[in-house]
């Protein structure tokens, strides 16, 4: 049986993925210092797997307990999801932010070396595109978001997507560019540390776990659109906010995309095996050098929706008024992001295979909104 280590397990996403992890036969040793979790979501893991994984209560910062950990266990590789992740925050926060995912990480990766463990999953974002565009709300920034959403219609975006080869760098906040920075940081140990590596990009995922055990409830006020859409459905808090202001879109609200929590487990597991040579492909020709191996892939579902056409399905699903206020735009807010998954689906033989409004009756479900 394979052994892993898993940072920031205890989170409402990579709760599921333990449980599937486990199911598919890994067996999984915990790292979070429950910052935005809860240790009750250990004795719901237990529900479905009638047995609890181990845990450490420890931050990536306390190298000292963090090496006890590697000295206690032999691990087969590691799936690494521990950082701050709030976008907002890291605008106020930039040095916290970059101390947090990239220095605490460095610890992570210098017992990794230490203890000859070179395998590793690493959760990163389609944010790390280069698509051209600065943070100056000027005349000029809205005439180069215009111009290039002119260039990059609609029918171009079908067609082709962002590719994994395409630029990245020129992120608009510290979140972002942390996520640039430790890709770029794992490849370079790929090519002088003998690390193997797969770097996973997507965007917005939507949980709540069939066995009715897990489901997503931020200690905070929520970073992302589906959970808090949710927190205004059950009145704890008043309305949406929905950031506005001429983007170059079918009704003026950023686009994204967004994947339901079993397609995106699935994904994982798939990287998985394919790093620990469960699958008997070779590393594919985009490796720039034979002599060592970093992957990436884009995960995205073809399906781009707006903030206004997210609150009109909900409701359509939900029977509910959602309200909302429009507010002013956010200057690290992108117009549109969009991927292009071919890669992920001949390599790795993924697709998703759950629809957008299901996943959202799910969760509505899960949150006591739909019967």
């Amino acid at each position: 049986m394979k052994h892993l280590l898993i940072t920031w397990w205890l989170g409402y996403i990579w709760s599921h993925a333990v449980v599937e992890f486990e199911k598919a036969g890994y067996q999984t040793v915990i790292v979070d210092n429950l910052s935005n979790s809860k240790l009750e979501i250990l004795s719901r893991i237990e529900k479905i797997l009638w047995y609890k994984p181990k845990f450490y209560k420890i931050d990536l910062s306390d190298k000292e307990n963090l090496e006890q950990v590697f000295q206690e266990n032999n691990f087969d590789g590691i799936i690494h999801f521990a950082w701050l992740k709030a976008v907002w925050e890291s605008c106020i926060k930039p040095i916290m932010y970059f101390q947090n995912n990239i220095t605490w990480s460095l610890n992570l990766f210098e017992l990794m070396n230490k203890y000859w463990v070179k395998n590793i999953i690493f959760s990163s974002s389609a944010t790390v595109y280069d698509l051209g565009i600065t943070d100056d709300l000027s005349e000029d920034y809205q005439k180069i978001e215009n111009d290039l959403f002119e260039v990059v219609n609609w029918d171009v975006i079908l067609k082709r997507g962002l590719k994994e080869t395409d630029l990245t760098w020129n992120t608009t906040n510290p979140y972002w560019r942390t996520k640039y920075l430790l890709e770029e940081i794992l490849k370079d140990l790929a090519k002088f540390a003998d690390f193997n590596v797969i770097a996973l990009r997507y965007f917005n995922p939507i949980w709540a776990h069939p066995s009715w055990f897990l489901w997503e409830d931020p200690n905070w006020i929520p970073n992302n659109l589906m959970p808090y859409i949710m927190k205004v459905l059950k009145w704890e808090l008043k309305e949406v906010k929905v950031f506005w202001w001429n983007y170059p879109t079918k009704d003026w609200t950023w686009v994204r995309d967004y994947i339901d929590i079993i397609d995106l487990i699935d994904w994982h597991i798939k990287g998985l095996k394919k790093i620990l040579k469960e699958i008997t492909e070779d590393w594919s020709e985009d490796c720039q050098k034979k002599y060592w191996k970093y992957e990436v892939y884009n995960l995205w579902v073809w399906k781009w929706l707006s903030v206004l056409e997210i609150i009109k399905l909900v409701e359509e699903v939900s029977w509910k008024k959602v309200p909302y206020k429009i507010v002013e735009r956010r200057s690290w807010d992108l117009a549109t992001v969009w991927c292009n998954s071919e890669k992920a689906n001949k390599i790795l033989n993924w697709k998703a295979n759950n629809e957008l409004s299901w996943a959202i009756k799910r969760l509505l479900k899960f949150n006591w909104l739909l019967w």
